[in-house]
């Protein structure tokens, strides 16, 4: 069975290895007689799944032992409320700091204003520079110079990778070489296990599986444990960061299944190899994924940008790896490209309602084969047009 593309934003595209495996162990996993679905989160058979899907994650990621890793629910929408109620209290004005290069970390700062003082503290919802043509919305990364950051802030928050707009960070800020103390807390929902991540820079990581780990339903967040034991009074216990890092995520029943297919996945990462250079060097695990997701990317950028009928409209320094949003000139001919795209089995390119035109994910299991058949979808539409 050959399957198609699926460049969805999420629910997204799952390694087919491990959609196999899966299905293999539905009705049986290792002679348990059991689904995993069925299995209880306090049983025998369990615990070893999600003491071993912690512990890839911790090697993959390179997780300090000083961090807490939880496996939660509601996504990273439902976190925009809970940070806040763990973490507002950090500093007594209860200030938080929010940079907005988009609609995600827009949101994040939305809720938070629900819990105490937040404020968008850089917005690149303004006017680009005329070298970008003039484009005004969420096109770039307003330096960091440039933020109005606050002495006495709980944390500042970012959204390192804007899965509707396409811009990312691909280099997070040093608060403290901003003359900065609060803790930085990141949303890294779409691009997490895309490529390293410095925790000497980091707090708090969080973010929907949904993308690059697994199905919708599983929540990871990763925090320094000083940050645990200040949730606001009203704050739910389910919710308590501290309470459900003192029982291992099992303060309620955790998404089993969901955490068991972030398993499988964690795995299919620790296996990948990537030859790259003249030296054919070979890349393992982590590393070769980042490559072959800057090799996948460049594709994609180097075919919009040589066109005269497509157009990427994000500064070049912050373009996105994993969401790369393009648009046609000639906007009519959308239908088209996508009736076109969909017969030749590329899946799910159309843009985010808000922002219009195509878009396509390239997240860790999307092959270069499925970049290569796209752009060559692109480049036959565009002699048709």
């Amino acid at each position: 069975m050959t399957r198609p593309y699926n460049f969805s934003p999420g629910p997204a595209t799952l390694p087919e290895a491990v959609l196999q495996q899966a299905a293999d162990e539905m009705l049986d996993w290792h002679g348990s007689g059991m689904s995993v679905m069925e299995m209880s989160h306090r049983g025998r058979d369990y615990g070893p799944i999600i003491e071993q899907t912690e512990a890839d994650l911790r090697e993959l990621l390179a997780i300090p032992a000083h961090y807490k890793v939880l496996f939660l629910q509601g996504g990273a929408q439902a976190q925009n409320a809970v940070i806040p109620l763990n973490l507002a209290a950090l500093k007594p004005q209860r200030q938080m700091d929010y940079v907005v290069t988009g609609s995600w970390s827009q949101k994040s700062a939305q809720e938070a204003a629900k819990y105490g003082d937040a404020q968008v503290v850089a917005d690149a919802a303004q006017p680009f520079s005329p070298a970008a043509g003039g484009q005004s919305g969420y096109t770039h990364i307003p330096d960091p110079a440039t933020w109005r950051l606050r002495p006495e802030a709980s944390y500042l928050h970012l959204c390192s990778n804007e899965t509707v707009h396409g811009v990312e960070f691909h280099e997070l800020p040093d608060l403290r070489a901003l003359g900065s103390q609060a803790p930085l807390l990141i949303d890294f929902s779409s691009h997490v296990l895309s490529r390293p991540l410095d925790w000497s820079r980091v707090a708090l990581a969080y973010g929907g599986a949904q993308k690059n780990i697994g199905p919708a339903g599983l929540t990871l967040v990763v925090l320094r444990e000083d940050l645990l034991g200040h949730a606001l009074p009203i704050c739910p216990s389910v919710f308590d960061y501290r309470l459900q890092a003192a029982n291992q995520s099992m303060l309620n029943t955790p998404p089993t299944y969901a955490i068991y297919l972030a398993g499988l996945t964690l795995q299919w990462i620790k296996a990948q190899r990537e030859v790259v250079g003249q030296g054919q060097a070979e890349l393992r695990g982590l590393a070769a994924v980042e490559a072959r997701n800057i090799a996948k990317a460049r594709l994609l950028y180097d075919c919009i940008d040589g066109s005269q009928l497509y157009e990427n409209r994000v500064d070049p320094a912050c373009r996105s790896r994993m969401n790369v949003p393009f648009f046609l000139r000639d906007e009519s001919r959308n239908a088209a490209f996508l009736e076109g795209a969909a017969a030749r089995g590329l899946l799910q390119l159309k843009g985010h309602k808000m922002v219009g035109g195509m878009r396509a994910s390239l997240y860790n299991a999307m092959p270069l084969a499925g970049v290569q058949a796209l752009v060559e979808w692109m480049r036959e539409f565009e002699r048709q047009s």
